[in-house]
């Protein structure tokens, strides 16, 4: 914790004091520890110790209900890059894990997958293009 240099009838001493529980005080001095019994009054911590009730869930709270998504799905970008090839062609049935189109992102290959099994009704990209992280890039239906 603290190393203090004391000075005794001319004698120096190097005192570490390594730790202080309840009244006891362990003190490292000139290289031999010691466990001192501290006599007064023990400080309390000032820090306040925080009480709080149980929270209480009303029904229903924190549940995420799910529906049946209806309409177009899109498949968009994961990273910023360039459209390398594209796999289908609007009209074509894919299904869930094909690989729609390769991207190039960080001077690597990405496979861009269906997550949703459908009909593509749209393809909103080119070869060649650079796009943005969440650009849409397909639109299935």
């Amino acid at each position: 914790m603290k190393k203090y240099k004391f000075t005794i009838r001319g004698n120096d001493y190097n005192v570490h004091l390594k730790d202080i529980e309840d009244n006891i005080a362990e003190l490292e001095v000139n290289g031999t520890l010691y466990e001192v019994k501290i006599h007064g009054e023990v400080k309390t911590t000032k820090t306040p110790t925080l009480v709080r009730k149980p929270v209480e869930k009303k029904p229903g709270e924190g549940e995420i209900k799910k529906s049946a998504s209806a309409g177009v799905h899109k498949i968009t970008a994961p990273l910023p890059g360039t459209i390398l090839k594209i796999n289908v062609s609007v009209g074509d049935t894919v299904t869930v894990g094909q690989t729609l189109m390769i991207m190039e992102a960080m001077k690597m290959e990405n496979q861009i997958n269906a997550s949703k099994a459908g009909q593509v009704t749209a393809i909103k990209t080119n070869v060649g293009d650079s796009v943005l992280q969440d650009d849409v890039l397909v639109e299935i239906g």
